[in-house]
C-alpha cells in the first residue's frame, strides 16, 4: 500500500512561493489520484489540486487557480504543488491523499483511503 509523506511547508511573506513535495513509498503512484487538501484551525479539510497520475489531467480549487500548480515526477514517485503569490488565506496545514483510480469526485476528502501527515504553511502579510 502507498505511504505518503509531505515535505517544503515553512513560513513565507505574502506574494511568496513554496514548493511542496509528496513522496509515496510502499508502491508506485501509476493509476491513483493524488490530491492536495488544506485545513485551517477549525476548519474542514478543504479541496486544493488533484492530478491523475496515468493520464497527468489536473484540477483545482477556484480560490488557487492561476497560483498552484500541481505535477508528478514519475522517477521519485513523487507528486509536487508548486504554490505562488501566496496569501495569508493560504496558510494552513497541507496534506496529501491518494487513492487508486480516478473518480469525478475528486474533491471530496472521503474518496482518498491514503493521507500524509501533514506539513504546516504560514504566510506572513
Amino acid at each position: 500500500q502507498v505511504h505518503l509523506v509531505e515535505s517544503g511547508g515553512g513560513l513565507v511573506q505574502a506574494g511568496g512561493s513554496l514548493r511542496l513535495s509528496c513522496v509515496a513509498s510502499g508502491d508506485i503512484l501509476d493509476g491513483h489520484t493524488v490530491a492536495w487538501f488544506r485545513q485551517q484551525p477549525g476548519n474542514e479539510r478543504e479541496f486544493v489540486a488533484a492530478i491523475w497520475w496515468t493520464g497527468g489531467d489536473t484540477n483545482y480549487a477556484d480560490s488557487v487557480k492561476g497560483r498552484f500548480t500541481i505535477s508528478r515526477e514519475a522517477a521519485k514517485n513523487t507528486v509536487n504543488l508548486e504554490m505562488n503569490s501566496l496569501k495569508p488565506g493560504d496558510a494552513a496545514v497541507y496534506y496529501c491523499a491518494a487513492t487508486f483510480g480516478w473518480s469525478s469526485r475528486y474533491e471530496s476528502s472521503h474518496l482518498y483511503d491514503r493521507w500524509g501527515q501533514g506539513t504546516q504553511v504560514t504566510v506572513s502579510s
